[in-house]
């Protein structure tokens, strides 16, 4: 038996460690039989857990009679309803609770990046894809608010309180995470914790071996939905418990793939593709390894991107990934209906897919809709608020509907997110440009090159505009290897049409449009193309951005 200290409350469940009503500590041992005490006791039959509660003033006492044993026998139990349902899943047979006074069932949650103590770097992706996995999971049910990877990896490796975290991220529980992989072995420490009082709510630790990664990952899901006493339907536990896939080593490589994935640029981001190719071949029923390989090469190659995402919805048409993956190649192809029937869909199957929104706003703002466009990306902001992607791409609204100064500051706060991000200082550099702004221009595309790892390419730059003035920088970057920024032929229109180069704009224009380059919807406002507005083959470009009659 544990009591709690202050509310004299008596409970009968040993898993229980704080009081579910003032979240004091329990200590061992019942209340004194003269102070009055709400007694709480679990038992379980037939899989099922039932609550009684009682008080000490209602104990009956049977007092010792002449040549009778002085007993005690405890009756008359009187069962209170409080309106709470007390289930025990794995032996724990308790409400999880928040905060003092009324008891708040927790619905918010940040998953915290696994730590990896296995003293190897190289085995950074399995903590963090073991945490993007769980983040996935728990992000498809109801009624839980999950931070998303972009809010809680900014925390990786720092040092900070749960209270702190909690207060920032504006969630009731944390989950911590420590791994070790030695050899076939894998041990994952789990602890639980209240974020307004610090208090362990719960803690496991998981030994299993390499091929047991898959079920593990399920366990763990399924562990932790229970332990936040989360009441869900029969279709939301196949969600959480649902496997991508049944081969570990398959399932492994997909991870190290999302982990080069996630360097969204440059040489490290390249190594994805391999490790991805090797899961497909490994499990060719892979679904989500068939959407990331659709996300991959969905601009370097996009009749092979659209394969891939069709082949991923063959596979498992419940993959929001791939539908919006899918969405996106529509998009390209300038196909307004299908491509918002599969971003919607997207959403419907996993309304935290802050990707799926972002595509909703790039295609409202390609249609010349800004203010939906800006409502779609700032709902994919609220769910990834510290990524200097979605930011970037809201600045691009900004920007094509005429404000160019908020464009700016806009950008600047998601370099403060993410310095390291070469597309905004990319994106930046284009906004100078048709600001007449050419010192800040070269600049910013110079350190887009060097974050890229193309140091002698932002050098070719910098000493071109310093020795021969803007209209030898614009030859230059003509000329330029582009690398991962990709040579897209609207922005090589773009600089043909500054440079007075009519008929190799117009011939640049046609290959986006068959290509069906992202950026061809800028040819709206960027005024390098003034000049050929009037163009009958302009205009016709621009009918593109209608909608269908």
């Amino acid at each position: 038996m544990k009591r709690c200290p202050e509310c004299r409350r008596d409970y009968f469940d040993e898993s229980l460690r704080y009081c579910l009503d003032d979240g004091s500590a329990l200590l061992e041992g019942p209340a004194s039989m003269d102070e009055p005490a709400t007694a709480v006791l679990s038992s379980a039959s037939s899989g099922e857990s039932r609550t009684r509660l009682f008080t000490s003033s209602e104990r009956e006492v049977e007092r010792p009679t002449a040549g009778v044993n002085a007993a005690s026998k405890r009756n008359s139990i009187i069962v209170a309803a409080l309106g709470l349902t007390l289930t025990t899943v794995l032996g724990l047979g308790s409400y999880v609770y928040y905060g003092r006074g009324p008891g708040k069932q927790i619905d918010s949650i940040a998953v915290m990046p696994f730590v990896n103590e296995s003293r190897n770097n190289d085995l950074d992706y399995l903590s963090d894809g073991m945490t993007e996995t769980l983040i996935r999971s728990l992000s498809q049910l109801p009624n839980l608010n999950v931070k998303s990877r972009a809010s809680v990896f900014r925390y990786k490796g720092k040092e900070a309180d749960a209270k702190a975290i909690g207060e920032e991220l504006g969630v009731r529980a944390i989950l911590n995470g420590r791994v070790v992989e030695r050899g076939e072995q894998l041990t994952l420490n789990l602890e639980l914790i209240n974020s307004e009082n610090e208090n362990v709510i719960w803690a496991e630790q998981y030994d299993r071996t390499t091929s047991d990664l898959v079920t593990l990952q399920n366990e763990i899901a399924r562990d932790v939905s229970s332990k936040l006493k989360l009441k869900l339907s029969g279709s939301d536990q196949q969600k959480l418990t649902k496997a991508s896939t049944n081969d570990p080593e398959a399932y492994r490589l997909y991870l190290q793939a999302r982990f080069y994935l996630n360097k969204r640029v440059g040489k490290l981001y390249e190594r994805a593709e391999g490790y991805l190719q090797q899961a497909i071949e490994k499990d060719p029923n892979f679904a989500l390894g068939y959407a990331g390989m659709a996300d991959f090469v969905s601009q370097s190659d996009r009749p092979k991107a659209k394969e891939y995402a069709m082949r991923a919805l063959a596979l498992d048409d419940q993959l929001s990934e791939a539908h919006a993956s899918l969405g996106f190649q529509y998009i390209l192809d300038y196909n307004w209906t299908e491509s918002g029937r599969e971003i919607q869909r997207a959403i419907e199957l996993d309304p935290n897919n802050a990707y799926a929104f972002q595509l909703k706003g790039a295609r409202l703002l390609m249609l010349g809709r800004y203010e939906e466009s800006i409502a779609a990306h700032d709902r994919a902001i609220e769910i990834e608020p510290t990524s200097a992607d979605i930011r970037n791409s809201r600045a691009v609204v900004l920007e094509a509907s005429g404000r160019m100064d908020q464009a700016i500051e806009y950008i600047k706060q998601s370099m403060e997110l993410d310095p390291s991000f070469a597309w905004t200082h990319s994106h930046i550099s284009f906004i100078y440009r048709m600001k007449g702004d050419q010192a800040a221009s070269v600049a910013e595309r110079a350190r887009a090159a060097e974050l890229l790892d193309q140091p002698d390419e932002a050098t070719k730059l910098r000493d071109t505009f310093r020795a021969v003035g803007w209209t030898g920088y614009l030859r230059q970057l003509l000329q330029q290897n582009w690398g991962v920024l990709g040579r897209s032929p609207t922005r090589v229109a773009s600089l043909q049409a500054e440079l007075g180069q009519k008929e190799q704009a117009i011939a640049s224009l046609n290959e986006a449009a068959e290509k069906g380059d992202w950026w061809l919807f800028s040819i709206k406002y960027d005024p390098a193309f003034d000049g050929i507005r009037n163009d009958p083959r302009f205009r016709e470009l621009l009918k593109k951005f209608d909608l269908p009659h």
